[in-house]
This record gives structure tokens, sequence and C-alpha cells, in this order.
């Protein structure tokens, strides 16, 4: 029996079991998980995606027999609040998931609301020492957050944006024939972030690429992206550097496509949310995406594990899959377990620490500044069914073919954390 029919084998048994198991467990108290996204508005796609790794993640732990906690196992019970990408409702959300019991938080698709989010832990955890929260964040990579920002109750587990710019680089400054590149990105902390580092890494790297233009624009409110890919069209670039994400992404490369420009993309999160399907043909070969996993990264366990995601959520809109997300439930889980204990202070002691490993990928959470430590690696587009592209995104006919990848110890960048640690 191959590893995958075995893994959901066991999985269909252990939920077959559930009712049994939550029956003698009834008098066990769930430990609380407030998602804190926007699951409504211009970004609700990218919020829902989220949602779905989530839910099969913590699937997984409570199938296996939740946390330990003291004598007994306790289930993980995830709970959705819709921020709408706002920081406000993200805060007056924080409130209301603190008081109806949450110990931990989890957020990531807006640096600035997680910016507003690890403000307002530091004060209330300081205020209240008896109800701290722990904040897991799995997408917020502006460089700050691990860095000036750092607070001990924050661990960050997605590579952050200056790492994951180092990584697209390593491709980029091999790419002889790039000349002249254009920068554009969202005007917020994460996209000024993107902007900067994309400019400096050019000059120390490529300073023969001339830098043929700079732009932010506004973020979740461009309807119509045609007037900037006129601008990249008009600028003569060969290539464009873009943070984007959600349907700033999905609207741009579209838009670029229609205009007829056909030069390369490099990204950050070009492998998903409806991007691929929009370039189509054009962006074989021509974009390029830097991730903590890809589905082709060519092993037995990765297979086994993308594979169990699609049977699971068979519908392809729903094909939006992150290894790290999987990853930081598994931390917790394991940070839980081994404090014995859901109080903050012993889990964040624990995470500081936590070393994970599931379906052969692996990472370690770093003291200094609590960055996640974990290998990247790059992928260019092309069809599905072509050489190294065993799986396609989304139903879309196109997949991303890893073409390097970057070590754990390679991938790490030095930090500015002065962390204050409590008492």
């Amino acid at each position: 029996m191959n590893i995958f029919r075995s893994w959901l084998l066991k999985l269909s048994a252990a939920v077959l079991l559930a009712p049994a198991w939550c029956h003698a467990q009834a008098v066990s108290t769930p430990v609380k998980i407030a998602m804190i996204e926007a699951l409504s508005g211009p970004n609700a796609n990218a919020g829902e995606a989220v949602y779905r790794n989530l839910v099969w993640a913590v699937e997984r732990v409570n199938a296996r027999g939740g946390v330990k906690v003291g004598d007994g196992n306790r289930p993980l019970l995830l709970e959705r609040f819709d921020s709408k990408g706002q920081n406000e409702e993200a805060l007056t959300l924080l409130r209301a998931a603190i008081d109806g019991g949450a110990q931990f938080v989890m957020q990531g698709n807006s640096s600035a609301n997680a910016l507003a989010l690890i403000d307002a832990i530091n004060k209330h955890n300081e205020r209240e020492p008896a109800k701290r929260v722990v904040f897991l964040n799995y997408s917020a990579v502006d460089p700050v957050l691990t860095n000036e920002k750092c607070s001990y109750w924050h661990f960050r587990f997605d590579a952050h944006a200056d790492m994951r710019m180092s990584a697209l680089m390593s491709l980029l400054k091999d790419d002889v024939a790039l000349q002249r590149v254009y920068v554009i990105g969202q005007d917020y902390s994460f996209g000024q972030a993107v902007l900067r580092e994309a400019k400096r890494q050019l000059a120390a790297q490529r300073p023969d690429v001339t830098l043929v233009g700079e732009e932010l624009h506004p973020m979740a409110r461009v309807k119509d992206f045609a007037p900037y890919a006129a601008k990249i069209k008009a600028s003569g670039a060969q290539a464009v550097i873009t943070g984007n994400w959600g349907n700033d992404l999905t609207l741009l490369v579209k838009a670029a496509r229609e205009l007829g420009f056909d030069g390369k993309f490099y990204t950050f999160y070009g492998n998903a949310l409806g991007a691929p399907a929009a370039i189509g043909e054009a962006g074989i070969g021509k974009v390029i995406a830097v991730a903590d996993w890809l589905p082709n990264v060519q092993t037995a366990q990765s297979d086994a594990f993308y594979q169990a995601f699609r049977q699971r959520f068979p519908k392809p809109s729903d094909d939006y899959v992150h290894m790290r997300m999987q990853l930081m439930v598994e931390a917790l889980a394991q940070a839980i377990t081994k404090a014995g204990s859901v109080s903050a202070s012993a889990v964040a002691a624990q995470l500081e620490h936590a070393e994970v490993s599931f379906s052969g990928q692996n990472g370690r959470m770093r003291p200094l500044d609590h960055q996640f430590q974990q290998s990247l690696v790059v992928g260019v587009m092309e069809r599905a069914g072509s050489p190294g592209v065993k799986f396609d995104v989304e139903g879309s006919g196109y997949g991303f073919r890893v073409v390097k990848t970057i070590a754990q110890a390679d991938a790490a960048q030095p930090s500015t954390c002065k962390m204050v640690r409590p008492n």
C-alpha cells in the first residue's frame, strides 16, 4: 500500500472514531484558536484559502487525539473572525476573541494588520497576565515584524520579504540577458518593504540592470490595472518584480497579458489565487514564484501530502495549500504538549525552540527573533505534464517547475531584534 493510501485510511479511521472520542472527552474544554482574517471584500479569496489550510491542519491534530494537557487530551477549536482587512476591525475582533476564551491568535494576510495586532497583544499581555495570548503569523512578511517590532508573543512561520527577495534574486542575478526591470507593489508596509529591498538587492547583485520604473498603488482598491500595465510595457521593462498578492496580483498579470507584455514576472505569490490562469500561455517560462514549498518538489512524501489535500478539498478553485501553515499548527500542538499547558507563557517558551518535520519538510523557530527558519524553493511556470510539472495549479493546466532550492542556512537573514522578554 502506498504512503498516500495508508495515510488516508488512518485519517478515515480516526474521523470515524471521532464521535466516540468526543464523547469520551466531553468534559475537555477545547483549546480555542482565533483566526482573524479578511473573509469578505476584495481579498476574501485569500482569507478563505488560509481557512481551508488551517481547518485541515486542525482536523489532523484532532484525528490523532488532540493535544495532551495535564492528564488528558483536548481538541483544538478553530474560530474564524472576519476583519475585512481593516486594522480597527481586527483590533475589535481580537478583544472579542480573547473575551471568548481564545488562547492563540492566527493572522497573516496583511502586515499592517499584523503590526496593529502585535502592539495590541503586547499591551494586553502586560495589562492582563492571567489572560495572555500568543500570536502565530502565517503570511505577514514585513521584515520589521521580526526586527525592530519583534515581540516575545509573536511567532512568524513565513519567510519574510527580504528572505523571499533574496531567493528570487538568486535566480534573477544569473539572467544575463536581463537589463531593464520595473518594480510595482501595494502601497502599505509590506509593499514598501519589497520595493526598498528590490532596489537594494538589484544595486548590490546586478548593478548593470536599469530600474526603469517603480510604483506603489492603493492596496485592494484598483479595479483596472491597464494603466499600470501600459506604463510597464512603455518603459521597455524586460521583467517585473512584485510582491502583490490576492486580486491585486491576478488583475495586474491579467492586464499585462492583455496589453501584450511579454517580459518575466518575478513574484512572491504568482503560483496561486488565479494568477496562472489569468496569465495563461504567456506565462510559460516567464512567471517565477518563490515559496516555502511547491507541489512539484518531486518527493513521494510531498506528492502524498498534496494529493491528500486535494482529496479533502477537491474543487479546483480550492487548490491553495501551504506547507508552512501545516508546520505552524504542528508546532503549536507540539508546544502545548511539551508545556503540558495552554498558558501563553508556557507555550511561548516551548514555541521558541520548536523544531517540526512533516511530509518531508522541516523547520525550526529561531529564539532570537521568533522567525521560522526553513528552506525555500523557486519555481517557473510551465504546462502541466511537462518535465518536472506533475501537478497544475487550480485546474489551470499550468504548474510550477522547481528550478532552485535554497537551503535553510542560506535562506536565513540577520535580525536587529532586541527581544523584550517577560519576567
